[in-house]
């Protein structure tokens, strides 16, 4: 379906060649102060021909709120925003009415739904996520304004170029050393900024590493083909408790975000893959108290533990497809079975990553602002019962706090 979320609906909208994209948001808390200007900084960072590393397809994407605000402030209705697609060029796509694009959607949406757009990707192209964007931008004010919370993703891999190569567990000797990379990563995840990510236009943060991954790109547009990479993500100051058990939960509700992105092909979260490797009590995260609250000393749980966010950085790992559509001749055939080769016309990104960050980063927004509502909602709903003191201090976390537990006993460190 064309919509995310639940309480934080966004209904996206439009099609790669169409007259315009663009986003119906419901559920956007009345109050927030909100103009085009809140919009467009991450649209500018999402939208095409930025360098010679993306395609050159010349779209300002500039956004314009139709409905929802008024004297700039959300009203708490439908919010439409509308961006116009001004550089259209259907007349590249002709040989697509008779030849599907290698590893493209062209075949299965003429399956499924026995007709296609007859030019770009239609609905599977990436111009669909502006509507996404653009979404997240305004629910992205209203998470710092109101819990200090930031989102920031980064390429961290292009080809085999990467930024963060963990090496593979080997033995308990070497446990000190291994532990002592994993923690410098989480330090800097908790200080990356995106004016760092985008002092490259691959938007890697470490300037020797961007450059051999622009190094990377170049060899692949200058022959006509492409190459995929990794994007990671880190999400700072989300409070505790946002997940919903058993089937919501939270890394499954970023998992279904991410994979909903054109061309994504993987999601890990905290160690991700590299966790099998690790023994349990190193890979455990012990509590410990941090100012008024329990925090861990070590997060290879990525911030999520049951599905609920624990207070710690939630992180994770979305791996991204070379794109499908090439300047290469590629052998293919044709819809009614007959061998043919197919050299694709039109303006084309040799590489998705770098515009793909901002999309990562609303997908992460959309998320945490949907399970944030659901959250505050069960809140609300909770202070509005009379006051039950004989509730066991051990049902409502007040253990420690001074209050009498009652028949309480420690058994095997949990509480019977």
């Amino acid at each position: 379906m064309s919509t995310f979320g639940s309480i934080y609906r966004v209904t996206t909208f439009g099609e790669s060649h169409c007259k315009a994209v663009g986003v119906i948001i419901d559920g956007v808390p009345p109050g927030l102060p909100l103009s085009e200007a809140d919009v467009q900084p991450q649209l500018d960072r999402r939208r095409p021909g930025q360098s010679d590393l993306t395609t050159p397809r010349d779209e300002k994407d500039k956004a314009t709120i139709l409905s929802g605000t008024e004297k700039g402030y959300t009203l708490g209705t439908p919010i439409a925003i509308n961006v116009p697609n001004q550089d259209q060029r259907p007349h590249d796509y002709g040989e697509m009415d008779y030849y599907p694009r290698p590893s493209h959607a062209d075949f299965t949406y003429l399956q499924k739904y026995g007709i296609k757009a007859s030019s770009g990707g239609g609905r599977s192209s990436a111009r669909e996520t502006i509507g996404r964007v653009a979404a997240a931008a305004v629910a992205e004010k209203y998470l710092a304004l109101t819990h200090g919370i930031e989102v920031v993703a980064f390429v961290s891999s292009i080809g085999n170029v990467a930024m963060e190569p963990m090496s593979v567990w080997e033995s308990q000797e070497q446990e000190a050393e291994w532990l002592g990379r994993w923690k410098k990563w989480w330090q800097y995840l908790k200080t990356v900024q995106r004016k760092e990510v985008d002092a490259s236009d691959v938007r890697c943060p470490d300037p020797e590493i961007a450059q051999k991954m622009r190094e990377r790109i170049l060899a692949s547009k200058n022959v006509s083909d492409s190459i995929g990479g990794t994007i990671v993500c880190v999400i700072r100051n989300a409070p505790t408790g946002l997940g919903e058990p058993c089937f919501d939960k939270l890394e499954a509700k970023l998992a279904h975000a991410m994979l909903s992105i054109p061309a994504t092909k993987g999601f890990e979260i905290g160690s991700g893959f590299a966790g099998t490797d690790i023994p349990g009590h190193v890979h455990n995260d012990p509590f410990i108290l941090r100012g008024e609250r329990l925090g861990t000393t070590t997060n290879f749980s990525g911030g999520i533990q049951g599905g609920i966010s624990n207070g710690e950085d939630i992180y994770f790992k979305v791996a991204f497809k070379p794109p499908a559509t090439i300047g290469q001749a590629q052998a293919t055939a044709t819809y009614d079975g007959i061998d043919g080769e197919l050299a694709a016309k039109g303006r084309h990104d040799p590489c998705v990553l770098p515009r793909a960050v901002p999309i990562v980063e609303a997908m992460a927004v959309l998320t945490i602002m949907d399970t944030l509502l659901q959250q505050l909602g069960r809140k609300a709903a909770h202070t509005l019962l009379p006051a039950d003191a004989n509730i066991p201090a051990v049902l409502i976390g007040e253990l420690g706090k001074g209050k009498v537990v009652g028949k309480g006993k420690q058994v095997d460190g949990e509480v019977a």
